[in-house]
Protein backbone atom coordinates (compact mmCIF):
# COMPACT_ATOMS: atom_id res chain seq x y z
CA UNK A 1 0.00 0.00 0.00
CA UNK A 2 1.75 3.71 -1.33
CA UNK A 3 1.98 6.03 1.00
CA UNK A 4 -1.12 8.34 -0.18
CA UNK A 5 -3.13 4.81 0.70
CA UNK A 6 -1.83 4.91 4.10
CA UNK A 7 -2.77 9.02 4.54
CA UNK A 8 -6.31 8.24 2.87
CA UNK A 9 -7.08 5.51 5.29
CA UNK A 10 -5.68 7.50 8.21
CA UNK A 11 -7.88 9.79 7.62
CA UNK A 12 -11.18 7.53 6.98
CA UNK A 13 -10.40 6.00 10.05
CA UNK A 14 -10.34 9.31 12.08
CA UNK A 15 -13.45 10.53 10.13
CA UNK A 16 -15.43 7.48 11.74
CA UNK A 17 -13.61 6.57 14.48
CA UNK A 18 -13.27 10.00 16.28
CA UNK A 19 -15.88 9.09 18.83
CA UNK A 20 -14.44 6.30 20.74
CA UNK A 21 -12.81 6.23 24.06
CA UNK A 22 -9.38 5.93 22.50
CA UNK A 23 -7.53 8.34 19.79
CA UNK A 24 -6.25 6.54 16.41
CA UNK A 25 -3.36 6.86 15.15
CA UNK A 26 -2.52 9.92 12.89
CA UNK A 27 0.51 9.28 11.56
CA UNK A 28 1.68 6.72 8.97
CA UNK A 29 4.94 5.99 10.58
CA UNK A 30 3.42 5.27 13.76
CA UNK A 31 0.54 2.53 11.68
CA UNK A 32 4.48 1.27 10.30
CA UNK A 33 6.11 0.69 13.56
CA UNK A 34 2.94 -1.17 14.69
CA UNK A 35 2.65 -3.49 12.01
CA UNK A 36 6.18 -4.40 12.32
CA UNK A 37 5.41 -5.00 15.59
CA UNK A 38 2.35 -7.00 15.14
CA UNK A 39 4.66 -9.13 12.62
CA UNK A 40 8.04 -9.70 14.24
CA UNK A 41 8.16 -12.53 16.15
CA UNK A 42 8.05 -12.51 20.23
CA UNK A 43 11.46 -12.56 21.78
CA UNK A 44 12.94 -14.51 24.62
CA UNK A 45 12.58 -10.98 26.98
CA UNK A 46 9.23 -10.25 25.66
CA UNK A 47 8.06 -13.62 26.11
CA UNK A 48 9.17 -13.35 29.94
CA UNK A 49 7.53 -10.15 30.13
CA UNK A 50 4.22 -11.46 29.60
CA UNK A 51 4.09 -11.63 33.50
CA UNK A 52 4.07 -8.08 33.16
CA UNK A 53 1.72 -7.61 31.03
CA UNK A 54 -1.84 -7.53 30.75
CA UNK A 55 -4.44 -9.65 28.79
CA UNK A 56 -7.95 -8.70 27.19
CA UNK A 57 -9.43 -12.08 28.09
CA UNK A 58 -13.16 -13.46 26.87
CA UNK A 59 -14.85 -15.09 30.38
CA UNK A 60 -15.85 -18.33 31.04
CA UNK A 61 -19.99 -18.80 30.77
CA UNK A 62 -19.81 -20.58 33.96
CA UNK A 63 -18.98 -16.72 35.47
CA UNK A 64 -15.97 -16.21 38.00
CA UNK A 65 -14.76 -18.80 40.07
CA UNK A 66 -12.99 -18.26 43.30
CA UNK A 67 -9.97 -16.20 42.40
CA UNK A 68 -12.37 -13.69 40.87
CA UNK A 69 -14.51 -13.24 43.48
CA UNK A 70 -12.00 -12.40 45.93
CA UNK A 71 -10.59 -9.99 43.77
CA UNK A 72 -14.12 -8.19 43.81
CA UNK A 73 -13.17 -7.14 46.95
CA UNK A 74 -9.96 -5.85 46.44
CA UNK A 75 -9.97 -1.66 46.10
CA UNK A 76 -6.80 -1.21 44.73
CA UNK A 77 -5.78 -0.73 40.73
CA UNK A 78 -3.38 -3.32 39.40
CA UNK A 79 -2.78 -4.94 36.42
CA UNK A 80 -1.73 -8.73 35.25
CA UNK A 81 -1.88 -11.44 32.69
CA UNK A 82 -4.78 -13.73 32.96
CA UNK A 83 -4.62 -16.18 32.17
CA UNK A 84 -1.69 -17.88 33.90
CA UNK A 85 0.72 -18.26 31.17
CA UNK A 86 3.14 -21.10 31.44
CA UNK A 87 6.60 -19.57 31.39
CA UNK A 88 7.45 -22.28 28.91
CA UNK A 89 4.17 -22.53 26.79
CA UNK A 90 4.47 -26.55 27.03
CA UNK A 91 0.78 -27.48 27.12
CA UNK A 92 0.12 -30.60 29.51
CA UNK A 93 0.14 -33.66 29.10
CA UNK A 94 -3.01 -36.17 29.53
CA UNK A 95 -4.06 -39.52 29.85
CA UNK A 96 -4.05 -40.32 25.97
CA UNK A 97 -1.81 -37.65 25.09
CA UNK A 98 -0.29 -40.17 22.60
CA UNK A 99 -3.11 -40.18 20.45
CA UNK A 100 -4.89 -37.01 20.68
CA UNK A 101 -4.00 -34.43 22.38
CA UNK A 102 -6.01 -31.31 23.71
CA UNK A 103 -3.48 -29.23 22.02
CA UNK A 104 -4.27 -31.23 18.67
CA UNK A 105 -8.01 -30.70 19.49
CA UNK A 106 -7.83 -27.07 20.28
CA UNK A 107 -5.52 -26.09 16.73
CA UNK A 108 -8.01 -28.26 14.84
CA UNK A 109 -11.05 -26.15 15.90
CA UNK A 110 -9.21 -23.24 15.37
CA UNK A 111 -8.16 -23.56 11.77
CA UNK A 112 -11.89 -24.49 11.03
CA UNK A 113 -13.11 -21.27 12.39
CA UNK A 114 -10.30 -19.53 10.60
CA UNK A 115 -11.61 -21.13 7.82
CA UNK A 116 -15.40 -20.99 8.03
CA UNK A 117 -16.38 -18.73 10.51
CA UNK A 118 -18.16 -15.17 8.99
CA UNK A 119 -17.35 -13.39 12.05
CA UNK A 120 -13.76 -14.11 11.84
CA UNK A 121 -13.28 -14.02 8.72
CA UNK A 122 -14.02 -10.30 8.31
CA UNK A 123 -12.05 -9.62 11.16
CA UNK A 124 -9.12 -11.53 9.40
CA UNK A 125 -10.01 -9.60 6.33
CA UNK A 126 -10.36 -6.49 8.19
CA UNK A 127 -7.00 -6.70 10.24
CA UNK A 128 -5.26 -7.42 7.00
CA UNK A 129 -6.71 -4.17 5.65
CA UNK A 130 -4.97 -2.56 8.20
CA UNK A 131 -2.26 -3.54 7.92
CA UNK A 132 -2.28 -6.16 10.50
CA UNK A 133 -1.77 -9.40 8.64
CA UNK A 134 -2.86 -12.67 11.21
CA UNK A 135 -0.95 -15.62 11.04
CA UNK A 136 -2.19 -18.33 12.85
CA UNK A 137 1.32 -19.66 13.59
CA UNK A 138 2.88 -16.49 14.74
CA UNK A 139 -0.87 -14.91 16.73
CA UNK A 140 -2.56 -17.63 18.33
CA UNK A 141 -1.24 -20.04 21.10
CA UNK A 142 -3.64 -22.86 22.88
CA UNK A 143 -2.88 -23.11 26.31
CA UNK A 144 -3.72 -24.86 29.37
CA UNK A 145 -4.71 -22.15 31.65
CA UNK A 146 -5.37 -21.42 35.33
CA UNK A 147 -9.41 -20.01 36.51
CA UNK A 148 -12.64 -20.45 34.19
CA UNK A 149 -11.52 -18.27 31.46
CA UNK A 150 -11.77 -19.33 27.70
CA UNK A 151 -9.08 -17.02 26.30
CA UNK A 152 -7.57 -13.73 25.78
CA UNK A 153 -5.46 -11.16 24.06
CA UNK A 154 -1.99 -10.68 25.33
CA UNK A 155 -1.17 -7.41 23.97
CA UNK A 156 2.26 -7.23 25.02
CA UNK A 157 3.35 -9.91 22.26
CA UNK A 158 0.39 -9.34 20.57
CA UNK A 159 -1.15 -12.89 20.32
CA UNK A 160 -4.32 -14.55 21.23
CA UNK A 161 -4.13 -17.29 24.08
CA UNK A 162 -6.90 -19.90 23.52
CA UNK A 163 -7.73 -22.05 26.95
CA UNK A 164 -7.28 -25.79 25.39
CA UNK A 165 -7.99 -26.48 28.82
CA UNK A 166 -11.51 -24.60 29.11
CA UNK A 167 -12.84 -24.30 25.55
CA UNK A 168 -15.08 -26.99 25.01
CA UNK A 169 -16.74 -27.58 21.10
CA UNK A 170 -16.45 -25.66 17.92
CA UNK A 171 -18.87 -23.03 19.02
CA UNK A 172 -17.08 -22.16 22.39
CA UNK A 173 -14.07 -21.64 19.97
CA UNK A 174 -15.50 -19.27 17.24
CA UNK A 175 -16.89 -17.06 19.79
CA UNK A 176 -13.97 -17.03 22.04
CA UNK A 177 -11.89 -16.43 18.28
CA UNK A 178 -13.78 -13.56 17.37
CA UNK A 179 -13.80 -11.93 21.05
CA UNK A 180 -10.49 -12.14 20.77
CA UNK A 181 -9.94 -10.85 17.30
CA UNK A 182 -11.63 -7.68 18.23
CA UNK A 183 -9.53 -6.93 20.79
CA UNK A 184 -6.12 -7.61 18.51
CA UNK A 185 -8.35 -5.52 15.49
CA UNK A 186 -8.83 -2.07 18.47
CA UNK A 187 -5.00 -3.05 18.82
CA UNK A 188 -3.80 -2.46 15.33
CA UNK A 189 -6.44 0.65 14.64
CA UNK A 190 -5.63 2.45 17.77
CA UNK A 191 -3.46 3.34 20.81
CA UNK A 192 -4.98 1.34 22.80
CA UNK A 193 -3.89 1.78 26.56
CA UNK A 194 -4.10 -1.64 27.95
CA UNK A 195 -2.67 -2.14 30.96
CA UNK A 196 -3.34 1.67 33.09
CA UNK A 197 -6.68 2.90 31.34
CA UNK A 198 -9.38 0.63 32.49
CA UNK A 199 -11.59 3.34 30.02
CA UNK A 200 -9.84 2.15 26.84
CA UNK A 201 -10.15 -2.16 28.18
CA UNK A 202 -14.02 -1.13 28.72
CA UNK A 203 -14.34 0.23 25.37
CA UNK A 204 -12.81 -2.85 23.56
CA UNK A 205 -14.16 -5.26 25.90
CA UNK A 206 -17.94 -3.30 25.15
CA UNK A 207 -17.11 -3.77 21.61
CA UNK A 208 -16.09 -7.12 21.74
CA UNK A 209 -19.38 -8.52 23.66
CA UNK A 210 -21.78 -6.40 20.98
CA UNK A 211 -19.53 -7.95 18.25
CA UNK A 212 -19.02 -11.06 18.51
CA UNK A 213 -21.93 -13.10 18.84
CA UNK A 214 -21.43 -12.93 23.10
CA UNK A 215 -25.05 -12.24 23.73
CA UNK A 216 -26.99 -13.65 20.69
CA UNK A 217 -30.06 -14.59 21.68
CA UNK A 218 -29.42 -18.31 21.72
CA UNK A 219 -26.24 -17.92 23.84
CA UNK A 220 -28.48 -15.85 26.67
CA UNK A 221 -31.80 -18.82 26.39
CA UNK A 222 -28.74 -21.35 27.39
CA UNK A 223 -27.73 -18.83 30.16
CA UNK A 224 -31.18 -19.05 31.15
CA UNK A 225 -31.19 -15.13 31.08
CA UNK A 226 -33.92 -13.58 29.51
CA UNK A 227 -35.52 -9.92 28.99
CA UNK A 228 -37.58 -7.92 26.21
CA UNK A 229 -36.66 -4.37 26.91
CA UNK A 230 -33.27 -3.31 25.68
CA UNK A 231 -31.72 -7.05 26.42
CA UNK A 232 -28.80 -7.08 23.86
CA UNK A 233 -27.50 -4.27 25.68
CA UNK A 234 -27.93 -5.23 30.01
CA UNK A 235 -25.99 -8.54 28.08
CA UNK A 236 -23.06 -6.56 26.91
CA UNK A 237 -23.05 -4.23 29.74
CA UNK A 238 -22.70 -7.42 32.16
CA UNK A 239 -20.08 -9.48 29.89
CA UNK A 240 -17.84 -6.73 29.28
CA UNK A 241 -18.15 -5.72 33.45
CA UNK A 242 -17.14 -9.76 33.61
CA UNK A 243 -14.28 -9.41 31.26
CA UNK A 244 -12.70 -6.77 32.98
CA UNK A 245 -12.89 -8.33 36.29
CA UNK A 246 -10.95 -11.32 34.84
CA UNK A 247 -8.26 -9.44 33.45
CA UNK A 248 -7.95 -6.44 36.10
CA UNK A 249 -7.82 -6.47 40.32
CA UNK A 250 -10.18 -3.57 40.73
CA UNK A 251 -13.46 -3.72 42.34
CA UNK A 252 -16.80 -4.44 40.91
CA UNK A 253 -18.06 -0.50 40.96
CA UNK A 254 -14.43 0.91 39.50
CA UNK A 255 -14.89 -1.73 36.35
CA UNK A 256 -18.67 -0.60 35.87
CA UNK A 257 -18.02 2.97 36.23
CA UNK A 258 -15.29 2.76 33.72
CA UNK A 259 -18.30 0.46 31.27
CA UNK A 260 -20.82 3.32 31.70
CA UNK A 261 -18.28 6.02 30.72
CA UNK A 262 -17.39 4.85 27.18
CA UNK A 263 -20.77 2.57 26.67
CA UNK A 264 -22.54 4.87 24.48
CA UNK A 265 -19.98 5.41 22.15
CA UNK A 266 -18.22 2.00 21.86
CA UNK A 267 -21.71 0.13 21.80
CA UNK A 268 -22.41 2.40 18.79
CA UNK A 269 -19.00 1.27 17.34
CA UNK A 270 -19.78 -1.37 15.00
CA UNK A 271 -16.29 -1.32 12.77
CA UNK A 272 -15.55 -3.39 11.02
CA UNK A 273 -18.83 -5.15 10.73
CA UNK A 274 -20.54 -1.53 10.00
CA UNK A 275 -24.03 -3.22 12.43
CA UNK A 276 -23.94 -5.75 15.06
CA UNK A 277 -23.98 -9.65 13.54
CA UNK A 278 -26.77 -10.71 15.72
CA UNK A 279 -25.74 -13.95 13.80
CA UNK A 280 -23.90 -15.90 11.22
CA UNK A 281 -26.16 -14.33 8.49
CA UNK A 282 -25.78 -10.82 9.33
CA UNK A 283 -22.18 -12.09 9.40
CA UNK A 284 -22.16 -13.46 5.96
CA UNK A 285 -23.64 -10.03 4.76
CA UNK A 286 -21.47 -7.61 6.77
CA UNK A 287 -18.00 -9.84 4.95
CA UNK A 288 -19.98 -9.30 1.86
CA UNK A 289 -20.39 -5.64 2.19
CA UNK A 290 -16.58 -5.25 3.00
CA UNK A 291 -15.34 -7.00 0.25
CA UNK A 292 -17.24 -4.57 -1.83
CA UNK A 293 -16.74 -1.49 0.10
CA UNK A 294 -13.50 -0.65 -2.60
CA UNK A 295 -15.94 -0.93 -5.25
CA UNK A 296 -18.64 1.23 -3.60
CA UNK A 297 -15.92 3.88 -3.29
CA UNK A 298 -14.77 3.70 -6.35
CA UNK A 299 -17.91 4.70 -8.06
CA UNK A 300 -18.70 7.72 -5.68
Amino acid sequence: MTSLCNCCFQTFLKSIFSHTAWDISREVDQRLHLTSWWTSPPTREEAAARSAGGMAGAPDERGPGPAAREQLQQQHVGCRVFPERPAQGTPQQGFLSGFFTSNQKCQLMLLKTLETNPYVKLLLDAMKYSGCAVNKERHFSCEDCNGNVSGGFDASVSQIVLCQNNIRNQAHMSRVVTHELVHAFDHCRAHVDWFTNVRHLACSEVRAANLSGDCSLVNEIFRLHFGLKQHHQTCVRDRAILSILAVRNISKEVAQKAVDEVFESCFNDHEPFGRIPHNKTYARHAHRDFQNRDRYYANI
